[in-house]
């Protein structure tokens, strides 16, 4: 089959469209044939092995000291399953599914039962294939670590990416009032999935404004801890998914800062990751087929230009997602 790869760690241009084995398929292994997959974040850690301290400390995760101990890339997928392992029960050949495997960047790739889930009905592969990293990401940052309530006032910083148009979206579903930060050519998509306010950081500064909000969720990193807090309310909760570009620790130095803070405030500072589960996409897939969640997707390439993907998204200028045809 055909599959993106790489031997490197590097830029882009590391990786190459070539032909690799098919799967073989273990007793709690899903294979699906790959339709669609999207680019993330995630995927740009594998390409150029940064920061420096995953490559030390994250060999079960695929990093590897000089290069990646797995070649082929991708994580997001949507597509058709194609054969099931004997302990697999809730998939069959022919099912329509989304989620995450490993190497999706290919025309076939692995994926466990709980990385998966029937693909929302109204839904195409393309935009069913945007979902599972960022759209989970948001869900967790809204529902499980941000605890929002009706009436409740959210404020999403990158309100124009990827997790962002979800994140937009899924704090509107559960009743917030929602504020949307984005530069001035996002201003109107990012009201149009419906932000209630939005404010242009080319002209205003919402750290400098009088509103303050229960929950900020910052997915750009390019406010202090410091200049956040003031925007939120005494018992407002800061959300950092994004701390700071260092090549040897990434997020990690601004993220403990603010976990040390937040130990002797009223206001409450985390960080978060998310990890795709099958309850998860369930979750994702209700609000999508009632209407309240819509994929935001930017462009698409063909699986031979994945690079060329990669670069536009590294760039940090994608609104919403970016996704890859197979």
């Amino acid at each position: 089959m055909r599959a993106i790869a790489q031997d490197r760690y590097g830029a882009p241009d590391a990786l190459e469209l070539r032909d690799v084995e098919r799967p073989v398929v273990g007793g709690d292994d899903v294979l699906v044939r790959v339709h669609a997959a999207s680019a993330n974040p995630y995927d740009l850690h594998y390409i150029r092995g940064l920061p420096y301290i995953v490559r030390g400390v994250g060999s079960r995760a695929g990093f590897g000291l000089r290069g990646p101990r797995r070649s082929t890339r991708g994580r997001d997928l949507a597509g058709q399953v194609e054969a099931v392992g004997r302990n697999v029960t809730r998939f069959h050949p022919g099912d329509e599914v989304y989620g995450v495997g490993l190497g999706t960047f290919a025309g076939y790739a692995l994926a466990s039962e709980s990385g998966l889930a029937p693909k929302p009905a109204n839904l195409t592969f393309v935009q069913a294939a945007a979902m599972p990293v960022a759209a989970v990401t948001a869900l967790r940052a809204i529902r499980d670590h941000g605890r929002i309530q009706r009436g409740q006032t959210v404020l999403v910083n990158g309100a124009a990416g990827g997790v962002g148009t979800f994140a937009v979206q899924i704090a509107k579903a559960f009743g917030a009032d929602v504020t949307g930060v984005c530069s001035t050519r996002n201003v109107e998509m990012v009201r149009s999935i419906g932000a209630d306010h939005v404010v242009d950081y080319t002209a205003a500064d919402f750290t400098r404004a009088s509103k303050r909000y229960d929950l900020i969720l910052d997915l750009v990193g390019n406010r202090s801890v410091s200049d956040c807090r003031r925007a939120l309310e005494p018992t407002g909760t800061l959300l950092l998914s994004h701390g700071g570009r260092s090549n040897w620790v990434g997020p990690a130095g601004p993220i403990l800062r603010a976990l040390v803070i937040s130990r002797f405030v009223s206001q409450k500072m985390r960080a978060f990751t998310a990890r795709v589960t099958s309850d998860d996409l369930v979750a994702l897939k209700g609000l999508v087929e009632d209407g309240k969640v819509t994929p935001v997707i930017d462009r698409t390439y063909p699986l031979s230009e994945s690079p060329d993907a990669l670069r536009y998204l590294e760039a940090g200028h994608a609104r919403g997602k970016v996704v890859i045809t197979v």
